[in-house]
């Protein structure tokens, strides 16, 4: 049985946990479940009176914090449908996405100006004491638009309604309620994460803290300040805490779960978070489109979170493709690798708007396209090799980055690498290692790396330059900008 929508778990959050705090923002004040269902409520009254009603579209142009919560839960309650932004793209891409998305009305920070307490979040725009009328629930009502946060071509917005939402909420905590502990959230509320998981977080009870802007400083000082059990981000957030040099200086005796989503952890990353935390590591795979898709469990063995991304989620299918969009029925060894693609009930009804791009998301029988690349291990673990169109052809020969930089991360002095490829004029294409050393005074040499890296990869995969850099650039979603390594190093050689 399919679980009631989002405004139904907002109001019985509300009255299951009323005074409890839900949220705590950057700026120190708090929000309860009671707080989250009433400012909703006389806000969604605020955005009808604007001409907001079921179907239409609600751009929300905030940072993560109460503004961009409240503004979703408002909309979801009057039946329309959110388009989140990410407000640190740049003019040209904010405008790009709420051209696709076409809303009604935009929410922004002219609109929003961060508030001081409860009462003055989001003044401008309530009706204080009113409540919209109570919605059916309709599996198929179009819920919240997600924008892919890829670097090259069109935005693009996957739809997501009540029914794939409820399922999301099904496979990640069931019919339970309470259980939840103390958090902290420091990616865009624009992305996946939190646009299709709020009501699995909502009853759950637990209180998040807040972060507008993460930094590993203040991430750490929160984790061992509050207690956390569990530390949560993507995998360039758990690499910048364990290099911050006081890290070894703050209690993080409490923390006992450490979970890794939104791109590949590499082995190295894997091995010394478990050891440094003194915690259990479990990871997570899917994109934008598909919703959900795999993961490792606390309890599975350590080598399935350190090697792969882990097996599907119940009620999800996985299959490989090849070019043309065949399935690969492979012996479980790496020469059976193919497009990872994925089919459940939590993949997006379509991209907003764009029936063209949609039916090229999908393979004929349903199965959403990740552009991911990997292979199926004799255990059924999936085992990551990188994106579609991050790999290159060096000497008619094709090459993985992740592959190599899974190596490579073990190295005892990289904190940090990427491959990337840079034009040949015999090779065609070679790999280039960016690597952050350990000790900047003393990084390794490529012969260093190359020597440790011969045992485990072909030599043709080997990189045939090195390029030391302070920092990996980073995309908006906190992913490496691979565009930018690529066009920084061609500059050095040209």
């Amino acid at each position: 049985m399919s679980l009631p929508g989002l405004p139904w778990t907002i109001a019985e959050a509300a009255r299951r946990f009323a005074d409890r705090t839900a949220y705590v923002t950057p700026l120190g004040w708090s929000l309860t479940y009671e707080d989250v269902d009433r400012i909703s409520d006389e806000l969604a009254v605020g955005l009808a009176a604007r001409g907001v009603g079921v179907g239409d579209v609600v751009g929300i142009v905030l940072p993560a914090g109460p503004e961009y919560l409240l503004t979703y839960a408002a909309t979801t309650k009057l039946g329309a449908i959110t388009a989140g932004v990410n407000d640190r793209l740049s003019d040209r891409e904010r405008e790009a996405i709420l051209d696709v998305a076409a809303p009604r009305l935009v929410v922004s920070a002219d609109d929003a100006p961060p508030a001081d307490s409860v009462e003055t979040v989001l003044a401008g725009l309530r009706v204080t004491g009113e409540a919209p009328p109570v919605l059916d629930d309709d599996p198929d009502r179009p819920v919240a638009i997600i924008f892919t946060s890829g670097t090259t071509g069109l935005p693009k917005g996957a739809l997501y309604c009540n029914r794939q939402l409820a399922f999301i909420t099904q496979t990640d905590v069931g019919d339970t309620w309470d259980g939840g502990g103390r958090s902290f959230s420091g990616t865009s509320f624009a992305h996946l994460g939190f646009m299709t998981k709020l009501a699995g977080n909502l009853r759950r009870g637990g209180t998040t803290f807040i972060m507008e802007r993460w930094r590993a400083r203040p991430a750490l000082e929160l984790l061992a300040r509050e207690h956390m059990t569990t530390v949560a981000g993507v995998p360039t957030q758990l690499a910048l805490m364990l290099r911050d040099p006081a890290f070894d200086d703050f209690d993080l005796s409490s923390v006992q779960h450490i979970i890794a989503g939104g791109g590949p952890v590499t082995p190295g990353l894997a091995e010394e978070a478990r050891r440094r935390f003194g915690a259990r590591l479990a990871t997570r795979y899917s994109c934008t489109e598909a919703g959900i898709g795999l993961g490792t469990a606390f309890d599975d063995p350590d080598e399935d979170a350190i090697i792969s991304v882990g097996r599907p989620h119940a009620s999800v299918e996985l299959s490989l493709r090849d070019e043309g969009g065949a399935p690969i029925t492979g012996t479980g060894t790496v020469r059976d690798i193919g497009e990872v693609c994925l089919r459940s009930p939590a993949v997006m009804s379509g991209y907003w708007r764009d029936d063209e791009q949609t039916r090229t998301a999908f393979t004929a029988d349903g199965f959403v396209r990740t552009g991911d690349l990997g292979w199926i291990d004799d255990r059924g673990r999936l085992r990551l090799v990188g994106r579609s169109k991050e790999m290159y052809v060096r000497g008619g020969y094709n090459v993985y980055p992740v592959e190599i930089e899974s190596v490579l991360s073990r190295h005892s002095g990289v904190a940090a690498i990427a491959v990337v490829p840079r034009t040949d004029d015999v090779m065609g294409e070679i790999g280039v290692a960016a690597v952050v050393p350990r000790d900047r005074d003393h990084p390794p040499s490529l012969a260093d790396l190359r020597a440790f890296a011969s045992p485990h990869i072909a030599a043709y995969k080997l990189p045939e330059a090195m390029h030391v850099v302070d920092a990996l650039p980073l995309t908006v979603g906190e992913k490496v900008d691979r565009r930018a390594l690529v066009d920084e190093i061609e500059k050095l050689v040209t």
